[in-house]
């Protein structure tokens, strides 16, 4: 007989945790090698698992039952099945909690088992299945982290991002109207200069003129 106790913390409230914990497909998909079959009247559900134990490689179909009580987020699991070649068989059973964590909006999830085996490969299965269960354990915890985060906000468009840098950038125009209107500034004043200038120089040579006229 295999025992199987285990705690997952989980950084994510009750309610979510319980969410996904309590759906057959999404715990599945959270333990690598498993796959979910049709469901019967009963409620029950097929479901397959493929496990490596040392060298060998064995693939186990069972009929699996689950009982949930949504208010207390308890739930119990039952298996019976056998390996693909008929030589081993199994019953197992486990009880699965989850309650609040240490810390406000983090879970912990509690798991308590037993899986009796009988046939060819029990032996075989019982001597490695301590490093094959603290490997699935892991495997699943991560999962399960990962399936009870909160989705992540979609990145903005390209567009968004440029409409909002141009929102939060300086208005253009009044900076190019500043540039235009010290441009235009400098423009008069250059030629303020030069038609002074211009005076300046006619004044000059009218005096010239004159000097030239006087002495004549």
């Amino acid at each position: 007989m295999l025992s199987i106790t285990e705690e997952i913390a989980v950084p994510s409230p009750p309610k979510r945790v319980w969410e996904v914990i309590s759906d057959p497909q999404a715990v599945v998909s959270c333990i690598g090698g498993a796959e979910l079959g049709p469901s019967h009247d009963d409620g029950s559900f097929d479901g397959t698992l493929v496990v490596r134990f040392g060298g060998i490689r064995v693939k186990f179909g069972a009929r699996v039952s689950l009982d949930l009580d949504e208010s207390g987020h308890e739930g119990r699991l039952t298996a019976r099945g056998k390996d693909g070649q008929g030589a081993t068989r199994f019953s197992a059973q486990a009880t699965f909690r989850v309650v609040e964590g240490e810390t406000p909006d983090t879970s912990l999830v509690s798991v308590d088992g037993e899986i009796q085996l009988n046939g060819k490969l029990a032996k075989l299965i019982e001597s490695g299945a301590g490093a094959v269960i603290s490997r699935m354990t892991k495997e699943f915890s991560d999962q399960l982290i990962q399936k009870c985060a909160p989705p992540a906000e979609p990145a903005a468009s390209p567009e968004l991002q440029a409409t909002t840098a141009v929102r939060a950038a300086p208005a253009r125009p009044v900076g190019l109207f500043a540039r235009l209107r010290a441009w235009w500034a400098g423009r008069r004043s250059k030629r303020g200069a030069q038609q002074s200038q211009a005076g300046s120089s006619s004044a000059n040579k009218s005096g010239e003129a004159l000097g030239r006229g006087g002495r004549r």
